[in-house]
């Protein structure tokens, strides 16, 4: 069963980015924003990912869901190393602090000028899908990312509520998607179980 959810996109635009973090947290984001005539671009930014491999299948996964909803997706610069410099010092963080903060302002940042560049007024990220991350973060982030540059107003919608997580968990299971085991980041691998599996 789908969710119901009321969406407001901010300045009333039908021209959105999307930041997608991977596949199963863009899953029930991407079909709710499609089920309301909005056709997001996806934008996959996120040097955070360590190896290249891993960044490279998640990749891979995005495109696929891309192409089946009939998307554009846009593969950001991959520079695991530039994205260290924002989480030096703060290696030994816990989840959810100081440098999860500065790893969302980093993607965010980014995103945001790919938006002010490409007449994006509008961004919002698949980041706040997940209920690991801290929404406070996530919406602080993107509230500064998108203050550094001109024409870009962030659309800070919880993605988690009006059933998108239970529908999350049916969309990775009937895509039968790859769901890593963590962020993404060196730093944040720990031996878990998967989410929604």
């Amino acid at each position: 069963m789908k969710p119901s959810v009321h969406l407001e996109v901010p300045l009333g635009a039908d021209k959105v980015l999307l930041h997608a973090c991977c596949a199963p947290c863009s899953s029930a984001v991407v079909e709710c924003l499609m089920d309301h005539g909005i056709q997001p671009t996806i934008f996959y930014s996120n040097s955070n990912i360590f190896p290249r491999e891993e960044y490279d299948h998640r990749l891979n996964e995005c495109i696929r869901y891309a192409l089946k909803w009939g998307i554009p997706i846009v593969d950001d610069i991959y520079d695991h190393d530039g994205w260290e410099g924002c989480a030096a010092g703060l290696e030994n963080e816990p989840e959810r602090g100081g440098r999860c903060l500065n790893c969302f302002k980093y993607r965010l940042l980014r995103a945001a000028q790919y938006a002010s560049e490409n007449g994006f007024p509008v961004l919002t990220t698949t980041l706040a899908s997940s209920r690991w991350k801290s929404l406070e973060q996530v919406n602080a982030a993107g509230e500064w990312a998108c203050a550094q540059v001109p024409g870009v107003t962030w659309w800070p919608q919880n993605w988690r509520k009006g059933g998108l997580q239970e529908r999350r968990n049916e969309i990775i299971r009937s895509e039968r998607f790859y769901n890593q085991l963590y962020c993404g980041c060196e730093y944040s691998f720990r031996p878990q179980k998967a989410e929604g599996i």
